[in-house]
């Protein structure tokens, strides 16, 4: 493996044009496709084999009218303090309102008369109403001259004095991202860049490879979602996860190029050897990324199966670039992308023949030293915890279990309009509908009722329904033309994400059973609550098949790597523990509350469901980048003969910045959403903020090298057997210096050292 991608790498540096415009080439051609490439299509979500799905799959095939995937507004209106919605001058604006908004573009099919179903659409107080804005069109295509004439319609009634609010998916939601918190987030990442290498060239290459890589991935989605029916929101994770491991690749080798230079080594044969052993490490640390995100595939939803298989695709690209164009772009500037100081102190640089002595000298003296500078950081730390591995040991651990508590009362859901920021008119809405209509008025369930006479079925259904704790209402039963089967919608007494509207679908399911065989027909219970329980319930049950796959897979690709058992059975029971510590921090400030001023949270409950399946893949990512480029600078080291402690020092020398430079810039990055009004949007910045953190800095940087103290040279042990079984990748680079040695190394002299 070193060897082949040492080959790639000089190429790349010998052929830098051909290879710059070959990605050149790759980007334009992949954009042009993607511009040209139909619209994707419109989001679409599916359970298959739960409930919730079955029933909706009934619907449609049953309703195909009621069915259709036309978006819709719900408008709600209030009357001023003091007077009734139901009062002439006040019926006279909601009726102006209703016909502008039925007539407010040609995108809409009507507007209901909240006046024509008093009963259902007019609160009992007489305050509000509301009425449902139908569209022909799905809510990704509803045009903006649609939203803008909407609201217009909305704020021409609130010049009456009416208080007019709207929800549902047919409204503009706020898509304002990239604001100040992540622009400031993009500017600590170049700061800790340039401070890093001491270099703007050095510090602009991680960042412009890592756009490139995401700009080929995306296009490439975009390209293929009407083919694949990959929807807008495919590339989410894609884009997050791209960029990230895409800093991280160029870092790491730029990182070791600018070291092998300080060794004595051209140009060219820096770059070689930085693709050889750098570069192996990053194909080893993006295939477990890969196998990673393939891995969603367990959970068994197609939406996190095609986001899974997208941000794969798109790592795949960056470890291509990482290995390619960035050593072709180091062939343009192998002088500058060094520190000005590092060039006069290691004669990088045409020098006078006073200043040529005196790099000479310096440059003996490290040779006697085995090329090694002087201790820095990363060193000395790794020194104290080798001193102390123990105490260290034992802080971190317990630490991250403290912090982990918490987890144990991780409750799941989904996010609706009730969980958005107080600032929306969706939020607004709805909690004008939960104060005049209920609180269960903002999710319906809803049971469907097959029989072959459906609406007397449904008719005794729902009599029996009416009577469950927890009901407030029940709806008449509704039939298709062919009466075999009914809807009956049924309104609880608590909120959609509450605790006891949960379990009284639970009960209501569980009823089914008796009612089917009293009214000889099949019952089936959905709704949005309905389907947050199904939901979670499904990736509950994938939780632990999907991590005993993604830790297995990348046990035995670290296993191949680093030619040890306890080395990658640390490191996948060092990234549980530092997930494990970031859940309990996401429970204990968005569940529970603490810190929630603080950080602005406005509204805390359950932890959305989505959150640790993307969180473990991307922690996962970044957290075995991490792993893999210390790790391997110590095999290195301890293949090259040095004992096991000078190994994990040396692997701290010259990694340890980097790895932590690394870190600050996705916690910069991340920590740049906990500002966005969304709470859930905070909940995942903050969510992978917190454990980059834990991993790199409790995980990597402390307990890995106090347990590689106390391993010793066990750290390394590989049964025999299993040594002969497993194929040599060589990602020390042994075979580099074998060649090394047999070819002499040209003299470090000034015209070596010039590119």
């Amino acid at each position: 493996m070193a060897t082949f991608l040492s080959k790639l790498g000089r190429l790349a540096f010998r052929r830098r044009g051909v290879m710059v415009l070959l990605w050149l080439l790759i980007f334009g051609g992949v954009g042009f496709a993607a511009s040209s490439a139909p619209a994707p299509p419109a989001d679409t979500f599916s359970m298959p084999g739960t409930e919730s799905q079955e029933a909706f799959d009934l619907l449609t095939e049953k309703f195909p009218d009621a069915s259709a995937d036309g978006a819709s507004a719900r408008v709600v209106v209030r009357a001023p303090e003091g007077k009734k919605i139901t009062d002439p001058e006040q019926k006279a604006e909601v009726g102006k309102l209703v016909g502008e908004l039925g007539t407010s573009s040609p995108q809409v099919v009507s507007a209901a008369d909240p006046y024509r179903t008093p009963e259902v659409s007019i609160s009992k107080d007489g305050t509000t109403a509301y009425t449902v804005v139908t569209y022909k069109v799905s809510a990704m295509e509803v045009s903006d001259k649609a939203h803008d004439a909407q609201e217009a319609a909305i704020k021409k009634a609130e010049k009456t004095g009416l208080t007019v609010e709207a929800g549902g998916d047919a409204v503009k939601i706020d898509q304002a991202m990239g604001g100040t918190g992540e622009q400031i987030g993009i500017l600590i990442s170049a700061v800790v860049l340039v401070l890093t290498f001491g270099s703007m060239l050095a510090a602009g290459m991680p960042l412009l490879t890592a756009l490139i890589g995401v700009g080929v991935g995306i296009s490439g989605i975009t390209a293929l979602a009407s083919t694949f029916d990959l929807s807008a929101t495919t590339s989410t994770l894609a884009m997050m996860i791209g960029l990230a491991v895409g800093i991280d690749y160029a870092l790491f080798i730029v990182s070791r190029f600018r070291a092998e230079r300080i060794e004595g080594r051209t140009p060219e044969e820096a770059a070689g050897r930085a693709v050889g052993t750098a570069g192996s490490a990053v194909v080893f640390a993006g295939l477990t990324v890969i196998v990673a995100l393939a891995g969603l595939a367990v959970v068994n939803v197609p939406m996190l199966t095609k986001m899974g298989l997208a941000a794969a695709g798109t790592v795949a690209v960056a470890v291509l670039v990482a290995i390619t164009l960035i050593p072709a772009l180091l062939g343009f500037a192998p002088v500058k992308v060094m520190a000005r100081k590092t060039r006069l102190q290691y004669a990088i640089k045409p020098l006078s023949e006073k200043k040529q002595g005196v790099a000479a000298k310096r440059a003996a003296r490290l040779a006697k030293k085995g090329g090694q500078d002087r201790p820095n950081l990363g060193s000395r730390w790794a020194r104290y915890v080798l001193r102390h591995p123990v105490a260290v040991l034992l802080v971190g651990v317990v630490g991250l279990g403290a912090i982990a508590v918490p987890a144990a009362s991780l409750e799941l859901g989904l996010p609706g309009e009730g969980s958005m920021s107080t600032k929306t008119t969706q939020r607004k809405a709805y909690d004008m509908l939960s104060e005049s209509f209920g609180p269960g008025f903002n999710g319906p369930l809803m049971v469907t009722v097959q029989a072959d006479d459906a609406e007397a079925a449904g008719n005794k259904v729902g009599d029996a329904l009416r009577d469950a704790d927890g009901v407030v209402s029940v709806s008449p039963a509704g039939a298709n033309k062919a009466n075999d089967t009914a809807i009956v919608n049924v309104i609880p007494k608590t909120g959609p994400t509450e605790k006891k509207t949960e379990e009284l679908v639970r009960e209501l399911r569980g009823a089914a059973g008796e009612l089917e065989r009293t009214t000889a027909s099949t019952i089936l219970v959905t709704g949005q609550t309905a389907m947050f329980i199904d939901f979670s319930k499904t990736l509950d049950d994938a939780l632990l098949p999907y991590l005993g796959l993604v830790v297995g897979l990348a046990f035995l690709l670290l296993m191949v790597v680093f030619r040890s058992i306890l080395v990658p059975l640390k490191a996948a029971l060092g990234f549980l523990l530092s997930v494990t510590a970031a859940l309990g921090a996401v429970v204990a400030v968005f569940q529970w509350g603490w810190l929630a001023d603080v950080l602005g949270i406005e509204q805390t409950g359950p932890i959305m469901s989505t959150m640790p399946i993307f969180m473990i893949g991307i922690v996962f990512g970044l957290a075995m980048d991490y792993e893999v480029f210390l790790v391997s600078r110590m095999r290195e080291s301890y293949a090259h003969g040095a004992r096991p402690a000078d190994a994990v020092v040396d692997g701290f020398r010259h990694g340890g910045r980097v790895v932590a430079a690394a870190a600050v810039i996705m916690m910069s990055v991340f920590s740049g959403f906990i500002v966005e009004d969304n709470d859930f949007i905070k909940m995942i910045g903050f969510a992978l903020a917190i454990a980059v953190l834990f991993d790199a800095f409790v995980v990597r940087m402390a307990i890995v090298p106090a347990l590689f103290a106390l391993l010793g040279k066990t750290a390394w042990w590989l049964p025999k057997w299993l040594d002969r079984i497993l194929p040599r990748v060589d990602v020390e680079g042994e075979k580099l210096d074998a060649a090394a040695t047999s070819a002499p190394r040209a003299p470090r002299r000034e015209s070596t050292l010039v590119g």
